[in-house]
């Protein structure tokens, strides 16, 4: 399935002089570090995940179906105004990219690598950038974006000591929202709420499934 766009690269374009020859070589070094990053850690089990499978479960099945685009971008010179529009286009293109429709179109991400970011300063403007377009994007496009960049200390749902967000290179992802998000609002009320609006009776369903897995009537004592 091909790129909406000449500017987005798959993870196997990187390695393509072919196709990354107009690049700047910062921007090329930037999307090889992260597009290792996730061939190496993101798309492969690890023993502090808390839990079977690769960090990222859906990153190997996006890597398969060809639907994980990567791009560059810089932030020097630029407001958070300025980021928050180019990362509106980047929204458009990954609603728009085939499949729109069906389970697939649930494997479709795009990586916006900021290769100028200096990891010290990329909470703060991620941060500006999310405050402005994290609830809309979410419930208005059905998408979630989140921040990676050394030093972030978000952690994973089933180990807190394990922090899988600490990219080589700062980034926003951007994916299609899932049902199973849940896991990461569970902790926020009025991301769980959005949750809940978006799903409706699935959203019960689906957290009644997690309940019939634990051992909580057996215990009741």
């Amino acid at each position: 399935m091909p790129a909406p766009t000449t500017d987005l690269f798959l993870l196997e374009d990187i390695e393509d002089a072919s196709r990354t020859r107009e690049l700047a070589e910062s921007d090329r070094n930037a999307l090889r570090a992260v597009a290792d990053w996730t061939r190496t850690f993101v798309a492969r089990p690890h023993k502090d995940i808390g839990r079977d499978g690769p960090v990222c479960p859906f990153v190997p099945i996006a890597w398969e179906h060809r639907t994980l685009w990567l791009v560059a971008e810089r932030s020097t010179g630029r407001s958070a105004p300025d980021i928050v529009q180019r990362i509106d286009g980047y929204k458009r293109m990954l609603l728009a990219a085939q499949p729109v429709d069906g389970g697939n179109a649930n494997y479709k991400s795009i990586v916006v690598v900021f290769a100028d970011l200096p990891a010290a300063r990329a909470k703060d403007l991620f941060d500006g950038v999310l405050q402005q377009i994290g609830v809309s994007s979410y419930v208005d496009d059905g998408l979630v974006i989140g921040p990676f960049y050394e030093g972030n200390d978000g952690s994973a749902i089933y180990n807190p000591s394990f922090r899988p967000f600490t990219s080589p290179v700062p980034f926003l992802l951007m994916r299609r929202a899932v049902i199973s998000d849940w896991k990461f609002f569970l902790n926020d009320e009025d991301w769980l709420g959005r949750w809940a609006r978006r799903y409706g009776e699935s959203a019960v369903e689906a957290l009644a499934d997690e309940l019939r897995r634990l051992p909580w009537r057996g215990s009741r004592n």
